[in-house]
């Protein structure tokens, strides 16, 4: 029995034993797993880490951003002699945001001064200066007096006379990348101080104290939030906020954002310098939206909301731009005007509890308004008919990546000055039009282009200016009917030895067989006018006498003529193509008028000047390019009959707007049932087209001098201009012709007409008067006066 129990005991004892050993090998067991699942968290987080950090400085070194293509109007130029009126100018200034102040202390002031006893205003005005294709415009004082529309002097305020300022152009436009950000690149040192201060007081005031992440800021934001039930504060840096906005998605999950977040902050504090890391935030913080297109950083913030360089913005205003940082969609100042002002006054608080602004600023600052511009002035593209012109030309020779992503900087033709009275002329005269003869539904375009370069200075596709659809400047082809008259008079002058001004010609019924039918053509007024001079054929816009004189010419000389004039599309060889049945464009019409108006000189028009790299290399020019098409004497003499148009015959109602001083020639087209109205017309400097009608081709009560003439007249009668020269060309000169026969007659004489002839025109005939219904020569003076 005891020799039992002792065995029990020593196996007892064993088990105890041997118990510790066993647990103490699972317990190892367990650190060692825990020790490699550390080292393995480690390595993982290690090579996370590495590869964080390849990310970090791969975009940071590299090239932060696609940089859009920008878009300039051309600048106004400023030099003595120039047509310039007082309130466009003012309306230029504003749009660049010029501001009219009491003395003139910084760039982008003006001081107006107008004159008690005269209608001179003289205008104090501080320039920005620009970067052009040519030459870098320094900032200037100088003073600019403006007088019986034009400009009679023009001077720096240290005294000197200036032959030309130019001002800085205004951006209309861009080619965004494909994620839609914009921006504006500025560097630290360019930076208004007083914004960088506000900035790190408002969103990280120990910026310059921690490495990237602040865990006093986060513990402070999580007491905040749990006693106040909700997020109100955030504990991340601006080096924290500039990971989230440059390398991070809007993932809020701890593991996809919050820790690599945490990560890359301390990585950039590691490697760059505060003053780098703070360059790239301002220029990359997200600071509201416009249409699809993204506002990033200060620089473009303060265009898109003040239309202001960063550097000119007051005291308020750098606040409301810091206060958009929070929130800028819940912030918005136009859609949430009260709590954008309260925000900014928080900020403005801030400013003065750092002593950043004393209390009396404090308090003009938070009484200010917003000062932002109208939502509308600052959308992307300010002018889209001529941006959608822009973006075709140059597709011919960059690629979309190009304009997306490089930068460039693009020098168009467009003047603003000349593009808003454009519009308002359109929008002050359709809808007066539209109620005049009761009806609506009618759209419109128009093209104003510059007389003898060929430059585009305006376009309007559509009756709505800020209009993005389709582009009826460009797109809608219709048919131009009456102006298509002047080419064939033209092919007829290009006839010296068989046709002048006097021509005698019938206006008498036509017909022809076309296409198997009879073509017969009448007048507008219905009546036959019998024999006419050729000049009032054209001033009157007669059918059958231009449809006989064309079928004269024949159709083929007639369809070489509209060819050479610049029009590259098809002539169909029908006689019905001598009254316009061809379709054309506006831009189309505007080309080959543009080659009557410049003398028979043919010039491509263009919308483009210069395109700079991002660095201001020149990369390509649009030179100017000239070819003698019409000789100068046949130019001039269709020129003077549609100056008669303007005065006695189609186009007479115009001037019921313009001064009778001012010459200008043009022709009045009305297709059949009055479909199309179109008016192509220009003066010394500017020429325009005008095409109003209906999308679907249904008739409108509108003809070419009931509709189109009228917006033309509104658009001319307020454009700054210069008359047509009347000086005739070497080989031209006028003198008096028989307006019943075409023969030289003396002055004076009943039905005499006064008109341009060429040297080798003038008939052999004595300068004889005849009476009336008399072929006996009355060569006194007197007895004509007493017949």
């Amino acid at each position: 029995m005891t020799k039992r129990r002792s065995n029990t005991s020593r196996t007892s004892n064993r088990r105890s034993k041997s118990a510790p050993r066993s647990a103490r090998t699972g317990w190892a067991l367990a650190r060692m797993w825990i020790v490699y699942s550390l080292l393995l968290v480690v390595a993982l987080l290690g090579i996370w880490t590495f590869y964080l950090d390849s990310v970090v400085r791969a975009k940071f070194e590299g090239k932060k951003w696609s940089l859009p293509a920008r878009v300039y109007a051309r600048p106004l130029e400023l030099y003595v002699g120039q047509s310039l009126l007082p309130p466009l100018f003012e309306q230029e200034l504003r749009a660049l945001g010029y501001r009219f102040e009491g003395n003139l202390q910084a760039p982008g002031q003006v001081v107006k001064k107008v004159s008690a006893t005269s209608s001179e205003v003289t205008y104090h005005i501080h320039s920005r200066g620009f970067d052009f294709w040519d030459k870098k415009e320094v900032p200037r004082k100088f003073m600019l007096r403006v007088a019986n529309g034009s400009v009679q002097g023009l001077i720096d305020l240290a005294g000197a006379d200036l032959p030309l300022v130019r001002l800085e152009p205004e951006e209309i436009g861009g080619f965004y990348p494909a994620d839609k950000e914009d921006r504006l690149l500025v560097r630290l040192s360019d930076l208004p101080p007083l914004l960088g201060e506000t900035l790190l007081a408002v969103e990280d005031k120990h910026f310059l104290d921690h490495h990237g992440v602040s865990p006093l800021a986060i513990l402070r934001a999580a007491w905040v939030n749990a006693t106040n039930g909700g997020v109100v504060q955030g504990g991340s840096t601006i080096t924290q906020q500039l990971v989230k906005n440059f390398y991070l998605t809007n993932e809020q999950s701890l593991l996809r954002r919050k820790i690599p977040e945490a990560i890359m902050a301390l990585l950039l504090e590691a490697h760059y310098s505060k003053s780098e890391i703070l360059e790239t935030y301002i220029n990359e913080v997200f600071l509201g939206q416009s249409g699809a297109r993204s506002i990033n950083g200060f620089a473009l913030g303060a265009q898109h909301y003040f239309r202001q360089p960063l550097r000119e913005l007051d005291t308020h205003e750098l606040a409301l731009l810091v206060g958009l940082v929070k929130g800028a969609s819940y912030y918005n100042p136009w859609r949430n005007p009260e709590r954008a002002k309260a925000r900014r006054n928080v900020v403005l608080g801030v400013m003065h509890q750092e002593g950043l602004i004393d209390a009396q600023q404090l308090k003009a600052a938070q009484a200010a308004p917003l000062g932002i511009v109208a939502e509308g002035e600052s959308r992307s593209t300010t002018y889209p008919a001529f941006m959608d012109l822009v973006k075709r030309q140059l597709k011919q020779d960059y690629n979309e990546d190009d304009l997306r992503s490089e930068g460039l900087r693009i020098f168009t033709s467009l003047s603003p000055m000349v593009q808003r009275q454009a519009e308002r002329a359109l929008q002050a005269r359709l809808p007066e039009l539209e109620k005049r003869f009761n009806t609506k539904g009618v759209q419109a375009s128009m093209v104003v282009t510059s007389v003898g370069g060929g430059e585009i200075l305006a376009l309007l596709g559509d009756r709505d200016p800020r209009f993005t659809g389709f582009n009826r400047a460009l797109d809608a082809k219709r048919q131009i009917g009456s102006l298509m008259k002047p080419f064939v008079f033209l092919a007829a002058l290009e006839q010296p030895h068989k046709y002048n001004l006097g021509t005698i010609i019938s206006d008498a019924p036509v017909s022809y067989k076309s296409g198997g039918k009879w073509w017969a053509p009448q007048n507008a007024d219905k009546k036959d006018h019998g024999d006419i001079p050729l000049y009032k054929a054209l001033a009157f816009s007669y059918n059958q006498a231009t449809a006989r004189l064309g079928m004269t010419l024949g159709l083929d000389t007639v369809a070489d003529v509209v060819k050479r004039a610049g029009y590259e599309g098809k002539v169909p060889a029908l006689p019905a193509m001598l009254l316009g049945s061809v379709e054309m464009t506006p831009l189309d019409v505007a080309g080959i008028y543009h080659t009557l108006a410049a003398d028979g000189v043919y010039t491509p028009l263009n919308a483009i000047r210069e395109v700079l790299a991002a660095d201001g290399k020149p990369l390509k020019r649009y030179p100017l390019e000239l070819e003698q098409r019409f000789d100068a004497e046949a130019s001039f003499q269709l020129q003077y009959a549609m100056q008669r148009t303007m005065r006695e015959g189609t186009g007479r109602s115009a001037y019921n707007q313009l001064p009778t001083s001012f010459e200008v020639a043009g022709k009045t087209g009305t297709t059949n049932d009055q479909r199309d109205s179109w008016f192509a017309g220009y003066s010394g400097e500017h020429l325009a087209v005008v095409w109003l009608g209906r999308d679907d081709n249904s008739a409108t009560p509108l003809s070419g001098a009931g509709g189109a003439l009228q917006v033309w007249s509104e658009f001319m009668k307020q454009l700054p201009s210069r008359s047509l020269p009347q000086e005739p060309p070497p080989g031209v000169s006028f003198d008096w012709l028989d307006g019943a026969t075409g023969k030289l007659s003396a002055e004076g004489c009943i039905g005499a007409l006064w008109l341009p002839l060429r040297d080798d025109q003038r008939p052999p005939q004595s300068a004889d008067c005849l009476l009336p219904n008399s072929t006996n020569p009355v060569k006194n003076f007197w007895q004509r006066l007493v017949n």
